[in-house]
C-alpha cells in the first residue's frame, strides 16, 4: 500500500503532529511506501528535525516531492526521501537559522552564549543532514546556507539534492491526504480544519493539538 500526503503549510508543532499522526495511522493500515509532497516556507527547527528523524526511522521507502517551494527546514524534511523529486517550476531556499526574541526578554552573558550555542548546534545538524544527502562536505553546505542560496530544480539536481525532475506526482486513484495551515482568511471555511482525509481515512481532529505551544522564551526558526 502506498500512502500519499500533501504538506502545504509552515512547519509548526501543530502541523508536525498532524503529519506524524498521519504517518502512524497509515503504517497501521499497512503502508509500505510513503510519498510526501511538500510546499513549505519552513518554520520550527525542532519540529523539522523531528519529522526528518521519524521519516528516516520508519522501515519503509520514503519518497519526497517539491511541488512549489521547499524552504529552510523544509529542505531537511525533503532530504528524508530515498528518491527526491521536483516539479520543473519550483525552488529550494537555504539560509541561516534565526532566533525570535520575545518582547521584554532580558539576556545576561551566559544566556546569550547558551542561545548562540543552540543556534550553532541546530545549524550544524541541518548542514550534516544536507551534506549526507548530497554527498558534499559540511563546509560546502554551510557556505550555501550562509550565502542564502536559492536553487531552481536544475541546480538542485546538479547538487544532488533532487534525484529527478518531473511533472507527474500522483497516480490516478491515489489516496491523497492533505495538511494545510489552520489559519484561513476571514470569510472562508474549511471543513474539517487542518487535515483533509479522502476515501474514508479516519484522522484525529487536529484541533486537539492546537493548545500545544512553545514554553521557551525564544523560538528558533529556519
Amino acid at each position: 500500500m502506498d500512502g500519499f500526503i500533501k504538506f502545504y503549510a509552515p512547519v509548526t508543532p501543530n502541523t508536525a503532529i498532524q503529519l506524524q499522526q498521519l504517518v502512524e495511522q497509515l503504517l497501521r493500515q499497512g503502508m509500505n511506501r510513503l510519498h510526501l509532497l511538500l510546499s513549505t516556507p519552513g518554520g520550527s527547527v525542532h519540529d523539522g528535525i523531528s519529522i526528518y528523524n521519524l521519516l528516516k526511522a520508519i522501515p519503509i521507502e520514503v519518497n519526497t516531492y517539491n511541488f512549489g517551494s521547499v524552504d529552510s527546514i523544509g529542505v531537511v524534511i525533503f532530504c528524508a526521501g530515498t528518491n527526491r523529486y521536483s516539479v520543473p517550476h519550483a525552488r529550494f531556499l537555504l539560509h541561516p537559522v534565526s532566533m525570535q526574541v520575545l518582547a521584554n526578554q532580558t539576556f545576561d552573558e551566559p544566556l546569550i552564549a547558551e542561545r548562540l550555542n543552540a543556534l550553532k548546534s541546530d545549524q550544524s545538524n541541518i548542514a550534516k543532514v544536507i551534506s549526507a544527502t548530497i554527498n558534499q562536505p559540511v563546509e560546502h553546505v554551510l557556505k550555501l546556507i550562509h550565502d542564502r542560496t536559492s536553487l531552481e530544480p536544475e541546480k538542485a539536481l546538479e547538487h544532488g539534492l533532487v534525484t529527478e525532475i518531473k511533472s507527474s506526482l500522483i497516480p490516478p486513484g491515489a489516496n491523497l491526504v492533505s495538511i494545510y495551515d489552520n489559519q484561513v482568511p476571514q470569510g472562508m471555511q474549511i471543513v474539517p480544519p487542518g487535515i483533509f482525509p479522502l476515501r474514508g481515512l479516519s484522522i484525529p481532529d487536529p484541533q486537539n493539538t492546537s493548545s500545544i505551544t512553545h514554553s521557551f522564551s525564544t523560538i528558533k526558526s529556519y
